[in-house]
């Protein structure tokens, strides 16, 4: 049993929206407490198969602590997390789906054209944490056609996922944290990745970790940083009842601090695994 706990500064926050986690072929989370805050309601989105709790803090900081079990032999991702579904998150413009078939074809489709997407994927980008992202104002994910875009985990698997499907692949996007060896279970923020299947093969990528440690080409595997990591959602497009007037949020995957009005404010996170070793 490992334990993930998610500290959230809840100064400026009413409430707090908090991801219940998932099960994956690696980990399983089991249980969820709250400490310094009272649970008020369990939201559910019934599309993705998640469900979410609205928290109340007591105080300035809270508490999420996620109990984690090693999943079971067999255990798969849920299948939610591949079907394709279309909202301003997912959706490829027109020459970005049209390009990224091109592309796949090229290669030979398969796994290679699999491939080829991420290798272009890769290509388009440099990992960084920008103001504004390349999707901003966008009701579809924009084709990038040349030179090098500025983005995030986010931005990159954003990308991937729409060519991915695009090109008719099974993909699925997956948010969770990443726990760097040389930090020894603690990080600030979380971390998301991408899982394609195709011919029975399930593969995980994650470019951002090659782009920003200079890995070289992105190779297919968890952890090509050394660390630990442990999804707790996954898809872009939640929806959980009227929170945030009943609008998309990209995704739930850290606690989302909320004013009064339900709306989606900043709150600083810390998070730690445990044990460690």
């Amino acid at each position: 049993m490992k334990h993930l706990t998610v500290e959230i500064d809840t100064t400026s926050c009413a409430a707090v929206l908090v991801p219940n986690g998932i099960g994956t072929p690696y980990d399983k989370v089991v249980e969820l407490n709250v400490i310094g805050g009272h649970i008020t309601r369990v939201l559910s989105d019934a599309e993705l198969g998640l469900s979410a709790s609205l928290a109340v803090p007591d105080g300035a900081k809270m508490t999420v602590r996620y109990s984690v079990e090693t999943a079971a032999s067999g255990a798969l991702y849920p299948e939610a997390a591949f079907a394709p579904r279309q909202n301003q998150f997912t959706r490829a413009a027109a020459e970005l789906a049209t390009e990224s078939r091109r592309i796949a074809e090229g290669a030979g489709r398969g796994q290679a054209g699999i491939e080829a997407l991420v290798a272009e994927a890769e290509s388009r980008f440099s990992y960084a944490h920008p103001e504004h992202r390349f999707t901003d104002g966008m009701d579809m994910v924009p084709y990038l056609s040349c030179g090098l875009t500025p983005g995030s985990c986010v931005d990159i698997n954003t990308y991937l996922v729409a060519a991915l499907r695009a090109a008719g692949y099974d993909a699925a996007y997956f948010y969770g944290y990443f726990f760097p060896e040389e930090r020894a279970g603690i990080t600030l923020d979380g971390h998301c990745w991408v899982a394609t299947r195709h011919a029975g093969e399930i593969l995980e990528w994650d470019i951002a970790h090659h782009i920003k440690t200079g890995l070289g080409a992105t190779k297919p595997g968890l952890n090509p940083r050394p660390g630990k990591r442990v999804a707790i959602s996954h898809s872009m497009g939640h929806r959980y009842g009227d929170l945030c007037d009943g609008s998309l949020i990209k995704i739930l995957g850290e606690p989302l601090g909320l004013n009064a009005d339900l709306r989606p404010v900043d709150a600083d996170i810390i998070a730690r695994l445990e044990p460690w070793t």
